[in-house]
């Protein structure tokens, strides 16, 4: 499992018109193949008069599997471009169609390279893009004296709080990167001079928007 990585947030779509033809751009995350040949097939099928339907995915931790449709327009003039603007954001897991309505007026090999890479560029920035940072839960039990203090000190510190469960002593999980483990230990140890346990728990992707 990657520490971390970039995907986009969900679905989104965004529609520009260059040269009087309409370029409208639906991306998704995906998890298979599968997924993103059926979520392409979606999109033909709700445009099937459309003059073409191009698209591109790229999917797994190393990104195993890339694929990129030109569907129609000229070799190397759309999925290809639409391809390496998910490999320049660094984007797993995530398929992108654009659609094309024909406007008359023909953008050549360069214009609809540039046409076709910015409108993925313009459907990314609609969906939104995250970081999914891998954390591990941390099980945290104290006695309900000390819960003020540590709630406080955990809200203003890099910490998350998952969940506070009120039982026969108060169990705290906090999303702690795998990495300051046994830092986050000694702090909450301090901070409860020892009255504390702690257990790990799963690991899980944390999602926070990425800027």
């Amino acid at each position: 499992m990657l520490p971390s990585y970039y995907t986009v947030k969900g679905y989104g779509e965004q529609e520009i018109i260059i040269q009087k033809s309409r370029f409208i751009s639906y991306i998704n995350r995906v998890e298979s193949e599968e997924e993103a040949q059926a979520f392409i097939q979606e999109i033909k099928k709700k445009h099937g008069n459309a003059n073409h339907n191009c698209s591109a995915y790229m999917i797994g931790e190393h990104n195993q599997i890339q694929k990129a449709n030109d569907d129609g327009e000229p070799t190397g003039t759309a999925g290809i471009p639409m391809l390496e603007v998910l490999k320049k954001r660094d984007l797993k897991d995530t398929v992108v169609v654009v659609t094309r309505y024909f406007g008359g007026i023909k953008l050549g090999g360069g214009g609809l390279i540039r046409a076709y890479g910015r409108s993925t560029t313009e459907g990314i920035n609609a969906a939104g893009v995250v970081q999914r940072k891998l954390m591990r839960i941390m099980h945290t039990k104290l006695d309900y004296t000390w819960l003020g203090k540590v709630e406080n000190e955990l809200r203003s510190s890099i910490y998350e709080i998952k969940e506070i469960h009120y039982l026969d002593q108060v169990e705290v999980e906090t999303y702690v990167e795998e990495s300051q483990t046994e830092q986050f230990i000694e702090w909450m140890t301090e901070l409860t001079n020892g009255q504390c346990e702690h257990s790990e728990g799963k690991m899980v992707y944390l999602e926070e928007d990425a800027h």
